[in-house]
């Protein structure tokens, strides 16, 4: 505001400004133009629930992508506490979706630039910490890219070039991939099953980072159904446009490993990626056919269109029977039924854990992904895959009990409910897209939520697993009501 008001005398400039603070009255939100709408001062709910992340990242990207002025070089300036730089930051990027391809004569061909700045003030701005002034300003730009608009259609994300070659060339990692008739070979009767009626053959990729000094093995398994048309099970008319998002799980895990291995990262991390289009041809899975998953464990089919599960099983359990890895988690467009359970803004987390279930929800809020627990009760639920002729079915007999906790299930009992490890399952069903938009949901959830074992001291401090304020003895450290506005 003072770049733009510095040819009006300093009184005008004060009233001014001090004219639009008071117009502000957010309910939740509120803005007010500036000097004939070349600028916008905004302001963000004074309070938030608790289970809304503190920084109010949902509001803030909604306000960037309205009030924002034209033009080709803009500045936001973001007034917040030091502990919501991060999940703020990750809003901004998702207001900015990069992809497009409209032809060159019916959009603006030229480069825009956005400047952000943020002044931390507020009850966390004591001391400042020497190590967070360290962190240099590329450190946020890592994480923002990493959230990118992956609302790609399936001629431009096939399972043979999922982009996984190109972050594994840029981090000079090598993959591991398995695909089309080898996977049969191999007993990845998941994936290959559904898969195996595509052009492009399905595919099993693995990046690994492997440093020194690891004490532990991480593995990301992500659901990379490239398109979904719900095969034999066919889905209508009105259901299947917009399949190309059923790899937002795969998508999420790809931008997040990449930033996370590119901030160094102490422990074993591998990403696996489930790849295969759930295509309709001569090849394709029968209802009634049945598969048997790479656990050894028998599926009978009867729902084409209850695949994630599928890919997912079998990628868990490479995770644990070839990786070693003592935590895993899944993440997977997995339930339309997780937007019932948890809403288009939360993800459902299901785990054998509570701590990891508490810790999920934290980083949710500290990142603005958020997240909200599944009933996990296999004693209830499981019998709903009953089979006569295999060990499971691939969908529940009754779909007006917990479905979306019942599909989390049936990837958790291919690593077998007695497994030691800690086991996550996220569904980002609804918040991996807003509209016709994809929102790169999930890659600031995993960077909090594995924060602390980050060489950066940001992702250290919103990860709640390694923070020290998680130790706060006031409530929930994670949610603050703040008595004042925070301002855009």
């Amino acid at each position: 505001a003072g770049k733009l008001f510095n040819n009006l005398p300093h009184c005008q400039t004060t009233y001014v400004w001090q004219a639009a603070l008071t117009a502000l009255n957010p309910n939740p939100t509120d803005s007010c133009p500036l000097y004939l709408s070349h600028a916008a001062v905004a302001a963000l709910p004074s309070r938030v629930s608790r289970h809304n992340s503190p920084s109010s990242a949902h509001f803030l990207s909604r306000l960037v992508r309205t009030c924002l002025p034209g033009g080709t070089s803009r500045c936001i300036l973001v007034v917040c506490e030091r502990s919501d730089v991060f999940a703020s930051a990750c809003a901004i990027a998702r207001a900015f979706p990069i992809f497009s391809r409209r032809s060159a004569s019916s959009r603006r061909t030229e480069k825009k630039e956005v400047t952000v700045e943020f002044i931390t003030v507020g009850q966390d701005n004591g001391p400042l910490d020497p190590t967070i002034l360290q962190v240099p300003l590329t450190s946020i730009l890592v994480i923002a890219r990493a959230i990118v608009d992956l609302h790609q259609p399936l001629l431009l994300l096939p399972t043979t070039g999922f982009e996984i070659k190109a972050v594994g060339t840029e981090l000079g990692i090598s993959p591991v991939i398995i695909r089309g008739e080898e996977l049969k070979q191999k007993g990845f009767g998941g994936i290959y099953g559904v898969g195996k009626a595509a052009v492009n053959p399905p595919a099993l990729a693995v990046l690994s980072h492997k440093p020194d000094g690891a004490t532990q093995t991480i593995a990301w398994v992500g659901k990379g159904i490239v398109y979904d048309t719900g095969g034999l099970s066919i889905k209508g008319k009105t259901n299947m446009p917009g399949m190309k998002r059923d790899c937002g799980g795969a998508a999420a895990i790809l931008g997040a490993f990449k930033a996370t291995v590119k901030q160094g990262f102490k422990d074993n991390l591998h990403a696996v990626f489930c790849l295969a289009e759930n295509a309709v041809g001569p090849a394709a899975t029968r209802p009634d056919d049945i598969h048997t998953l790479y656990s050894g464990k028998t599926v009978e089919i009867n729902n084409t269109d209850a695949e994630g599960r599928l890919v997912l099983s079998d990628g868990v359990v490479y995770a644990s029977k070839d990786l070693s890895a003592d935590i895993i988690l899944d993440m997977a467009t997995l339930t339309g039924a997780q937007g019932i359970s948890t809403g288009k803004y939360h993800c459902a987390v299901m785990t054998n854990s509570e701590q990891w279930e508490m810790a999920c929800v934290s980083a949710g809020r500290s990142s603005g992904d958020l997240a909200h627990p599944l009933v996990y009760c296999p004693e209830l639920h499981f019998s709903e895959f009953t089979s006569a002729v295999a060990d499971m079915k691939n969908s529940v007999a009754d779909r007006e009990n917990a479905t979306s906790s019942c599909a989390g299930l049936f990837i958790g009992s291919h690593l077998g409910f007695d497994w030691p490890g800690v086991w996550v399952h996220v569904d980002i069903a609804s918040p991996v897209h807003a509209g016709e938009r994809a929102t790169g949901f999930g890659v600031a959830l995993l960077m909090a939520l594995f924060g602390q074992a980050s060489d950066d001291p940001m992702l250290n401090q919103v990860s709640p697993l390694g923070a020290a304020r998680m130790n706060a003895a006031s409530g929930d450290p994670m949610v603050r009501d703040s008595k004042r506005r925070r301002l855009v």
